[in-house]
């Protein structure tokens, strides 16, 4: 049974994964929304992520991935992506900063 995060490690963690791309938008996966949980997986001593992509039939799971694996290089040793399509992704979930980071790559939020 996962467990919540110490504050100090979850922020450490979400900006460690500020690093991963959506390559498809250009904007990082914390920005986009994409993150719906973080948690500590105490029997496997692992990161659990809950995460979703904007859409179910995205099929750059594995980029996503291979980049979740590079910027947590160095905070944790093991983690699981848990896929999440319950709520789906939808543009409300974007943050402040992510908002304007899609202007000024031309989408309009």
């Amino acid at each position: 049974m996962p467990t919540a995060l110490e504050p100090k490690l979850f922020d450490t963690i979400e900006e460690g994964l500020k690093d991963v791309i959506d390559p498809e938008l250009g904007v990082n996966i914390v920005d986009l929304g994409l993150i719906y949980d973080l948690a500590w997986d105490d029997e496997n001593d692992a990161l659990i992520i809950s995460m979703t992509l904007t859409s179910a039939g995205c099929p750059l799971t594995d980029v996503i991935e291979e980049q979740t694996a590079q910027a947590l290089d160095g905070l944790v040793e093991r983690f699981r992506i848990n896929w999440v399509w319950m709520p789906p992704w939808g543009p409300e979930r974007i943050t402040d900063d992510g908002r304007d980071m899609m202007r000024a790559i031309g989408f309009s939020i």
